[in-house]
């Protein structure tokens, strides 16, 4: 059996220093400076008057007190606010071009879709859209959509949000077209977006994504449409009963077609964005902090459920345990979860003993599962062989007790529970990556077969991104890889965020790319079409890991179509087991839990797919300013 003992005293706990920021900070007193001043003595030169009678006059020295007074700030708006932490920089604002966590949790705030999702039951629900329908064969999507959603921005010389407004003065209504813009965007190979694959199930879509030359008639060829001003109609290549999650996603929202013409790529900057949703960026201070406030003019306010934050404070802060000292100091409201990230490793038995944070402590299974992926056209990984004894010399269940300690699941596969067509309860599937004993010693022989007995020949880069719990998670795989392959050598590298995301593109060049890099997926919708297809699939996904195409290939792109829901189960079964076992083209590690803790005047609600509702929050202001004492 691993030595716990052994490999945990490898990994460096960093200590980072409390950030302490003031959550509701009075308005300075004006600051008065009292000094004293010579003024120098003056003689009047002679005069020349009457009689000619010279006449000197002097000024002699003088002190004067002079009063400099600093101007009076403007005071701090009594205003309900949330405090919390994004955890990282978002990498963007724009809804064609997000691709991670933190950058759709701002979109969400922004940009509304044509659906949602339900924060307690995760089915799909209205948004912009009031019904939709599809044809009989299913490929033929119309949305009908609400008439009352109005396009806003802030004006920061009056300190306002302001409806945007049309030719004739009137509100500029979000429409039918600017959806069909949004689509074709998206889609737009000039747009780069990194995300477009998942709107490949639309007719066209992947033909003008992979074009090299955008023409017209590609443009007009994508299966998207705007019948009038508030009906949109979406024509598939195959049939989805998904579609309707799909609609939900961030890449399909709509955007301004002519502020992006006239502003380019700063049209997400404060001052200049316009948005739909019920809260807009009002300032961004790269790499530190960001403010929104309320969007009185969107709908959601006057509907049942609807929460009062007037105005959130972001804060940029990659260090958990700086997180967790802010929270502490209850400098912010929620830490962990969506919005930072989570309580920090060595805090977790300390919060669940803690008479008051025990209270405030909340965990429970997320859409989510954590993987490392591997570069499978770079030696020495380029061998599946070396990929599966590093998968299998993964102690899971030893890592989740002494190391992330959060009630994680230990992951044997791709899709975790709650997706449909998971396969996370078929244990006979990479049932070595769950019994760690028979799991090392096959993995001992797989790299020897390979012809790196005992690691001998071995020299890999390990990557991700940083954060301190990623780094004790990787510290520890690095230990238990150097105990099962003692010859062979192990290097860690970190990036920002940002950068990471692109370093780990499948268009970087090899020689850049890192052996075996980190990295989590959650769920756009819950189903293995936006997991083994769209993740993996090296035609149509996004497939960082280079793969060949195989039959992996084939049978996601067939389980896409199939109708009958057994055999698309069994299709997505096979998959997986080919993605983890047979081509181990990540090794899966475990099966997420959202670990966080919310202050009591906080009522906050969890959405498990796509970015947080926070306009479904409620704060109880004045107990938060009694409890800071304001």
């Amino acid at each position: 059996m691993f030595s716990n003992k052994k490999w945990m005293t490898l990994i460096a706990l960093v200590a980072i220093a409390a950030m302490i920021l003031p959550a509701c900070a009075p308005p300075a007193t004006p600051e008065v400076i009292v000094k004293e001043v010579p003024v120098e003595k003056i003689v009047v030169e002679t005069v020349v008057v009457e009689k000619e009678v010279p006449v000197e006059k002097e000024v002699v020295k003088e002190v004067v007190k002079e009063v400099v007074v600093t101007a009076t700030p403007v005071p701090e708006p009594d205003i309900v606010t949330l405090d919390a932490n994004l955890g990282s920089e978002p990498p963007e604002a724009d809804p064609a071009l997000a691709t991670d966590t933190t950058s759709v949790l701002i979109d969400e705030q922004m940009f509304l879709g044509l659906t949602d999702f339900d924060d307690e039951t995760q089915e799909v629900i209205p948004e912009l859209a009031t019904e939709w329908s599809a044809s009989e064969d299913g490929l033929t999507w119309t949305f009908k959509m609400r008439d009352d959603v109005v396009w806003v921005t802030y004006n920061p010389a009056t300190v306002q949000v302001e409806e945007v407004l049309d030719a004739d003065g009137n509100p500029r209504i979000v429409n039918a077209h600017e959806i069909e813009y949004a689509v074709k965007r998206t889609l737009n190979p000039e747009t780069a977006s990194d995300y477009a694959y998942v709107l490949y199930i639309i007719k066209g879509g992947m033909d003008l994504n992979t074009a090299e030359e955008v023409t017209q008639e590609l443009l007009d060829a994508v299966g998207v449409k705007a019948v009038d001003d508030f009906t949109v109609e979406f024509t598939l290549e195959y049939p989805g009963s998904y579609f309707p999650a799909i609609a939900s996603m961030w890449v399909t929202r709509p955007v301004p077609p002519d502020l992006i013409a006239e502003k380019g790529a700063r049209w997400i900057e404060p001052g200049i964005i316009w948005i739909n949703g019920p809260y807009i960026m009002t300032e961004w201070i790269h790499g530190a902090s960001m403010e929104m406030v309320k969007n009185p003019f969107f709908y959601g306010w006057d509907e049942p459920g609807a929460g009062n934050i007037e105005r959130i404070r972001w804060l940029v802060i990659q260090e958990s345990s700086t997180e967790m000292a802010l929270y502490e100091n209850d400098d912010i409201d929620t830490s962990g979860g969506y919005l930072g990230w989570g309580v920090p490793l060595p805090d977790l038995d300390r919060v669940r003993a803690d008479p008051v944070l025990s209270k405030e402590f909340f965990s429970a299974p997320q859409l989510c599962t954590y993987y490392y992926g591997f570069t499978t056209t770079k030696p020495p990984v380029d061998d599946v062989r070396v990929r599966k004894a590093l998968s299998a010399a993964i102690d899971r269940q030893t890592l989740i007790d002494t190391v992330t300690k959060g009630g994680q699941r230990p992951a044997h596969s791709f899709a975790c529970p709650g997706i449909w067509g998971n396969v996370a309860d078929d244990m006979s599937i990479g049932a070595w990556m769950l019994d760690y004993d028979e799991g090392l010693k096959q993995a001992r022989e797989w790299m020897a077969e390979a012809g790196y007995p005992d690691g001998e020949g071995i020299d890999l880069l390990l990557m991700h991104n940083v954060s301190e719990g990623h780094s004790r998670i990787m510290q520890a795989i690095q230990a238990m890889w150097k105990e099962a392959f003692p010859k062979a050598n192990f290097t860690v590298d970190t990036q920002e965020w940002k950068v990471y995301l692109k370093t780990i593109q499948k268009d970087t060049p090899l020689e850049d790319m890192p052996h075996v890099w980190r990295l989590g997926w959650c769920a756009d919708y819950p189903d293995q079409n936006n997991w083994v297809h769209e993740v993996f699939n090296v035609n149509a996904g996004a497939d960082r890991t280079r793969s060949k195409v195989s039959k992996f290939e084939e049978l996601t792109e067939a389980a896409a179509i199939e109708s009958d829901l057994e055999k698309r189960k069994e299709l997505y079964r096979e998959a997986e087991i080919i993605l983890v076992e047979e081509e181990a083209r990540i090794a899966p590690i475990y099966y997420y839990t959202t670990n966080m803790l919310t202050k009591p005047w906080l009522k906050r609600t969890v959405q498990a797919v796509g970015g947080q509702h926070i306009n479904l929050w409620t704060l109880d202001w004045e107990a938060k300013k009694a409890a800071l004492g304001k």
